[in-house]
């Protein structure tokens, strides 16, 4: 089992993610994938965005993603809080993390990604940010949809969203990018987590197999001193368990958004309601 080092916490503030090798060994991946795919099967939970039709066309429908398991899932909490993951998020911060959000993705053969996006304009916590660890469960390469990253773009502002294809993309919000901004795919192993800031721009190919998933357990953390975030994610988990909320975080407010200057690209920032 790997752990978190100094050239982690350099590339997450560098490039705005790092990717830590082998953090949860192989016999723990199975066993996670095994308990929620039997989680899956057993029905719907609190806080699932939708129910299970294992007759619809959609993958997605027959696999809807579990949301905020660590608030009925004893498995859940206790991954979230490991020194693997709250441990490493709190070294990437340099101070406490508050955990705010759980998920499990299934993404089956056939199902769409996600548009690029960043997951600050959804969680708000202000000052500072959110933190994202992203662990995968099976192989994840371009094939079966791996993540999609802007390697630098955590240094932007929260950026001006647009109507995404759906077609392609199970979220119907998105960002766009310049010419000179390029989207790198993230191969993982399974057992490998994927440590993210808030504003780093990021995604997900559609899985264009016809036999594999993808699945991934994620967690989505703050920085303990903030003082407001989205009320949506309340309330937040400190790492001995316990729960406490803060201020809402109202949602609008400034966007970055590039225009061409003299034939480049350029951010002006603007108000987003």
């Amino acid at each position: 089992m790997a752990n978190a080092t100094q050239t982690h916490v350099t590339q997450f503030r560098e490039r705005g993610y790092t990717v830590v090798e082998g953090l949860f060994e192989r016999a723990e991946v199975d066993r996670l994938r095994q308990h929620f795919m039997s989680m899956r099967a057993a029905g719907a939970y609190p806080g699932d965005m939708a129910g299970v039709d294992a007759q619809a066309d959609d993958p997605l429908l027959r696999y809807p993603r579990m949301i905020h398991m660590h608030r009925f899932d004893e498995v859940s909490k206790r991954w979230m809080l490991s020194d693997q993951i709250a441990g490493t998020v709190e070294l990437l911060l340099g101070e406490p993390p508050l955990l705010a959000q759980t998920m499990m993705y299934f993404k089956p053969a056939g199902a769409r990604g996600q548009a690029l996006h960043q997951d600050q304009y959804f969680l708000r916590a202000a000052p500072g940010t959110c933190v994202a660890a992203w662990m995968a469960l099976d192989q994840v390469d371009e094939a079966n949809g791996c993540l999609r990253v802007v390697p630098g773009s955590h240094q932007l502002p929260l950026l001006c969203t647009e109507r995404a294809d759906t077609t392609q993309s199970f979220t119907d919000t998105g960002v766009e990018l310049p010419e000179n901004m390029v989207a790198t795919p993230v191969v993982m192993q399974p057992g490998d987590v994927v440590f993210f800031h808030g504003q780093l721009i990021h995604g997900s190919f559609p899985n264009t197999t016809s036999d594999r998933f993808r699945r991934s357990l994620i967690a989505h953390f703050i920085n303990s001193s903030a003082t407001k975030a989205a009320d949506f994610y309340f309330p937040l988990v400190r790492r001995d368990g316990t729960e406490m909320s803060l201020a809402d975080s109202e949602p609008g407010g400034p966007c970055g958004r590039f225009v061409a200057e003299d034939g480049k690209p350029v951010l002006e920032m603007v108000d987003q309601v």
